[in-house]
């Protein structure tokens, strides 16, 4: 039986999906200890979320739209926002034969926001939607914005990194963040600090192929520019993580991710030349 968490009162809530692949939802449902259905049915009354709510057309718009007006509640943005055309590359819904974009969703939004939650690369950075040669104009939630926001990093988010700061929030207000709003609760330390196979790079032993036991530095891993704890915290209830699995980190948390990250399996002086 699953114990309920004890949470001040439920949190208005809105997930809004922009330019994204779902990848962010779909991780959320591994969250664990507490799980989804904890965090749904004690902490957070869901008024909005595409995904998961089975309201949908125009009840759904009208749903939103009280909660807006309302304000005072938890904003969290997945996917990146397209600017190109007038933002006509994401159109969540039209109403009255009026098309509304995800930067006219946005914009409307966040004033109203008590907390406004970029959830994964794209929202964060823009992330793969805003690839070279992003015909979509694709941006990160904080570029189009004045409002305070957190950005949550990942392709995808690891389930604790949303949750944690999520319970941050709640009861503790805003977070400690880095130069790019990430919590350092979770992106303080590189991957490269905390990796298992630290010692082999120490010791010069560098991976010939993958699948070899020793440091991935040398088959393009970008650990050492990585701010993440993928390390101790790993996925999958805490059981894996790419290096684990014999794959060298992508830098999938960074703000030039994917372009600065490829490409792949090639050393990280070479694909970044002018980073120190």
């Amino acid at each position: 039986m699953l114990e309920p968490i004890q949470s001040p009162s439920k949190i208005p809530f809105i997930w809004f999906e922009a330019n994204a692949c779902s990848g962010d939802s779909i991780s959320l449902l591994n969250a664990v200890q507490p799980n989804l259905r904890q965090i749904i049915l004690d902490i957070l009354d869901v008024r909005y979320w595409n995904s998961l709510m089975p309201m949908q057309g125009e009840a759904a718009v009208c749903k939103l739209a009280a909660t807006v007006e309302e304000g005072g509640f938890f904003l969290a943005v997945e996917g990146a926002i397209a600017t190109a055309e007038q933002g006509r590359y994401a159109i969540p819904f039209k109403q009255k034969e009026r098309s509304f974009t995800s930067e006219d969703l946005l914009r409307w939004m966040a004033p109203k926001a008590q907390y406004i939650i970029a959830v994964g690369t794209c929202a964060c950075f823009g992330g793969p939607s805003a690839a070279k040669p992003n015909p979509s104009g694709s941006k990160g939630v904080w570029e189009i914005i004045k409002e305070p926001v957190i950005n949550v990093a990942g392709c995808p988010i690891n389930p604790d990194w949303f949750l944690g700061t999520l319970f941050h929030l709640i009861w503790f207000g805003f977070p400690e963040v880095d130069r790019y709003q990430r919590p350092t609760l979770f992106y303080g330390k590189t991957v490269h600090s905390m990796c298992q196979r630290r010692s082999y790079f120490d010791t010069d032993r560098f991976a010939k192929k993958l699948g070899d036991p020793e440091c991935l530095f040398s088959l393009g891993c970008m650990g050492p520019v990585t701010g993440a704890d993928c390390p101790s915290r790993m996925w999958n209830d805490h059981l894996n993580w790419p290096v684990k699995a014999n794959t060298p980190c992508i830098g999938c948390t960074q703000s030039g991710f994917p372009d600065q990250s490829t490409p792949y399996f090639v050393t990280l002086p070479k694909k970044m030349p002018n980073k120190k």
